[in-house]
C-alpha cells in the first residue's frame, strides 16, 4: 500500500531546491513561456487549429488523412536533406532545454541524461515501448473506428534507399525533443518553482497531448496517458534515457513498420 501511495502521490525530492528569490522565479517563468513558444507549445497551438479545421469539414474525421512524415521537396535528395533538417530542428529543441538546465547549474546526470547505464536503460526503454506502444495502437484503432481520430499515416515518403534510416532518425529526433523538454526540462523547472509532483505531471501530460491534437481526440488522449506514465516514471527514477529509448522505439516501429505494411494488411487504416 505504501508503494502504491508513493507512485500515486510522490513527495517532492530535496533536489533541485525551490527558488525563493522573486526575480529568479519570474525569470524561470518567462524562460518556460519563451521556450515553449518557439518549440512544442507552438506545435500545440498549430495542432489545435488543425483539429478545429478538420472538425469543420463536411467529411467525418475518420475519412480525413494526416501524415506525420511527408515529402518536403520534389527531388529525392532534396527531400532527404529537408527531412534531416527537420531532425536537426527537433534535436536542437531538446538540446535547448538541456542547455538551459546545465547553464543554470543543473548537472545533466541529475535528470538522468547520461550514458552511465546503457544496458539497463536500453532494457527499460524496450519495456516502456511495449507498455505504451501496444495499447496505444489499440487505442488509435478504437478511436478511428468510433470516428474520433483522423486516419494517421506515419509516413508518406517515397520508397527510396534513404527512407528507413531517415525515418529512424526522425523517431530519435521526436523522442529526444519531447522527453528532454516535456519531462526533464519542464518538470525540473516546475520543481524549482515549488509546484507539486501531481500538478506538474498533469501539466506536462496535457502539453504532450496538445501537440498531437492534429491526429484527433484519440491522439490527444493516448499521448496524455503516455505523458502521465512517462512523467511519473521519471519523477520516481530520475532516469531520462529509458524514456527516450522507449519513445524512439515506438516511433521507429510506427514509421518504418507502416511504410512496410501499407497496402499489404487490411486492418491498418
Amino acid at each position: 500500500m505504501s508503494t502504491l501511495r508513493a507512485w500515486l502521490s510522490p513527495t517532492r525530492p530535496a533536489e533541485p531546491a525551490e527558488f525563493t528569490d522573486p526575480a529568479e522565479r519570474k525569470a524561470i517563468g518567462i524562460e518556460l513561456i519563451v521556450v515553449f513558444a518557439v518549440t512544442l507549445g507552438m506545435s500545440g497551438l498549430q495542432s489545435l487549429i488543425s483539429l478545429l479545421d478538420a472538425l469543420l469539414q463536411p467529411t467525418p474525421l475518420a475519412q480525413q488523412q494526416v501524415a506525420i512524415n511527408q515529402p518536403q521537396a520534389g527531388l529525392g535528395l532534396l527531400d532527404m536533406l529537408a527531412q534531416l533538417v527537420n531532425v536537426l530542428r527537433l534535436v536542437s529543441w531538446g538540446a535547448l532545454g538541456a542547455f538551459l538546465l546545465w547553464r543554470g547549474g543543473m548537472a545533466l546526470w541529475r535528470i538522468g541524461l547520461d550514458r552511465t547505464r546503457p544496458g539497463g536503460d536500453a532494457l527499460r526503454g524496450a519495456g516502456l515501448a511495449a507498455l505504451i506502444g501496444i495499447p496505444g495502437l489499440g487505442l488509435y484503432l478504437l478511436a478511428h473506428a468510433l470516428g474520433l481520430s483522423l486516419t494517421v499515416q506515419p509516413s508518406t515518403l517515397t520508397d527510396a534507399w534513404w527512407r528507413a534510416p531517415v525515418l529512424a532518425l526522425a523517431a530519435f529526433g521526436n523522442a529526444f525533443a519531447e522527453e528532454v523538454l516535456v519531462v526533464g526540462y519542464v518538470l525540473t523547472r516546475l520543481r524549482q518553482l515549488g509546484w507539486g509532483e501531481n500538478r506538474s505531471l498533469w501539466l506536462a501530460a496535457v502539453l504532450r497531448g496538445s501537440y498531437h491534437l492534429y491526429q484527433g481526440f484519440g491522439g490527444f488522449v493516448g499521448n496524455v496517458v503516455m505523458g502521465l506514465v512517462y512523467g511519473r516514471i521519471w519523477q520516481r527514477t530520475n532516469r531520462l534515457v529509458p524514456l527516450i529509448v522507449g519513445h524512439a522505439l515506438i516511433d521507429v516501429v510506427a514509421f518504418v513498420g507502416y511504410s512496410a505494411l501499407r497496402g499489404h494488411v487490411g486492418w491498418l487504416p
